[in-house]
């Protein structure tokens, strides 16, 4: 396996590897865009210069330098490094790599086992780490797109520290590009618009970034220059960084939601087309709207779940592209709809009411007697039929005896709301006096 101090490659086969590897950090200190980690003050840095290293949990997005820093605090530290993937490993893999830093620590050098995408592991291969992390055979450093917090276990998570990686910003992205262009020994083919264009298509990655550089490098002719629109005939247009089973999926879908919720319109159809743009499945999108709907507009407008389903369904009967626009349309009238969580919150405080009463049974006038031995119980006895009271309201207390009246609902001064607070203040008030009879 390859490493830091694998025999040197020969300078006519090294000028054909990827620009993205002939780049890669000797050292932490040459490390992009990660200064918070691996700065002068970074906790990687503060790590080495202790002489201990613990296992840890590398999160972050693709482009990063996971990879890169694993390899590099390895060498730093004098460990062996091992580095194997989820995607193509198994138990088996796993008991070799074991043995192997068995076999080392014998011989008094530490392992630092590098595992990419980690996640990929299921419960059970991810507790066989456990032991191996425990008695020091290996420094497990794993890598992963996705949150640690949902995708590994929680006993794995207690033994490792979790590290974010950064997504790389302009500044870290336009010093990779410098670095590439002192290494290729050529300014990049590229104008000011173009070269800002080529960042943003990197989208915070820097193996893209360098990739999409190399792109512009062999696609120019002697002298060329490209602007933004040659840029993006000679490279295509780069996918977006989105998964729709992992972060990127929920990103997106949360900032959609909160741009609703805020009532920005502009955010939330740009969130919309985010999404549209990336592949998602426009009935995923189209369920999310109707939650928003329960959620953040309740009754402050009844309408919104009676537009939100009619998008759905016209969705359904139009199909792509034509069926994108209704759920547009869906997006926008709950953004610039009134907003209320009254009965998402009245429901909450409902739910933790009912599991903390327990089996309270209901006040006995307000249960049918369908037979003899109910009625001589006293089911049904000073039940008032609603209907026949004047103004069609008894006030009768509905609540279990032992739990007493609550008050779970709190409609706002917003939308249809006012109309519904006016007739429960009314009915408190109708209450208040017929039970003070």
């Amino acid at each position: 396996m390859s490493d830091l101090f694998s025999p040197r490659i020969p300078d006519d086969v090294a000028s054909r590897r990827p620009l993205a590897d002939r780049l890669r950090p000797a050292n932490l200190g040459e490390v992009s865009g990660q200064e918070h980690l691996t700065g002068p003050d970074g906790v990687l840095t503060r790590m080495i210069e202790s002489g201990t290293l613990g296992s840890m949990i590398f999160w972050g997005p693709p482009g990063t330098g996971k990879t890169t820093v694993a390899r590099l605090l390895s060498g730093e530290a004098g460990l062996a490094f091992e580095q194997i993937s989820a995607i193509f490993s198994g138990v088996a893999d796993l008991k070799k790599v074991f043995e192997a830093a068995r076999a080392r620590r014998m011989n008094g050098r530490q392992t630092l086992l590098f595992v990419d995408e980690i996640h990929r592991f299921n419960r059970a291969q991810q507790d066989s780490f456990l032991p191996v992390m425990e008695d020091g055979t290996v420094i497990l450093v794993g890598a992963t797109t996705e949150n640690p917090s949902f995708e590994l276990n929680a006993a794995l998570l207690s033994r490792a520290r979790v590290l974010t990686f950064r997504a790389h910003d302009e500044a870290s992205l336009e010093h990779l590009l410098s670095r590439a262009e002192t290494v290729e020994e050529r300014p990049l083919p590229l104008d000011a618009d173009a070269r800002a264009a080529l960042i943003r298509m990197a989208d915070g990655d820097g193996r893209a970034a360098l990739t999409l550089a190399e792109e512009v490098w062999r696609a120019a002719r002697q002298g060329e220059v490209f602007d933004t629109e040659g840029l993006s005939r000679v490279v295509q247009r780069r996918a977006p960084v989105y998964d729709k089973g992992q972060d990127g999926h929920y990103n997106l879908i949360s900032a959609l939601h909160k741009s609703v919720r805020g009532s920005d319109p502009d955010a939330a159809l740009y969130y919309l087309c985010r999404m549209f743009d990336a592949g998602e499945d426009p009935l995923f999108i189209g369920r999310r709207l109707v939650r928003m709907a329960v959620e953040d507009i309740g009754l402050a407008d009844p309408q919104a779940l009676v537009v939100c389903n009619a998008a759905k369904d016209a969705y359904d009967f139009l199909g792509s592209p034509e069926g994108e626009l209704a759920l547009a349309e869906a997006c926008v009238y709950l953004a610039t709809a009134p907003k209320s969580n009254g009965v998402y919150t009245a429901y909450k405080a409902a739910m933790r009411a009912a599991k903390e009463n327990g089996s309270l049974l209901p006040p006995k006038h307000i249960l049918n007697a369908p037979t003899k031995l109910m009625k001589g119980e006293g089911y049904g006895d000073g039940y008032r039929y609603d209907h026949d009271e004047p103004d069609a309201f008894s006030g009768q207390d509905y609540f279990p005896e032992k739990m007493g009246r609550r008050q779970f609902y709190d409609p706002p001064e917003r939308g249809f709301e006012r109309e519904i607070r006016k007739r429960l203040d009314w009915w408190s008030k109708l209450r208040r006096e017929r039970n003070a009879k």
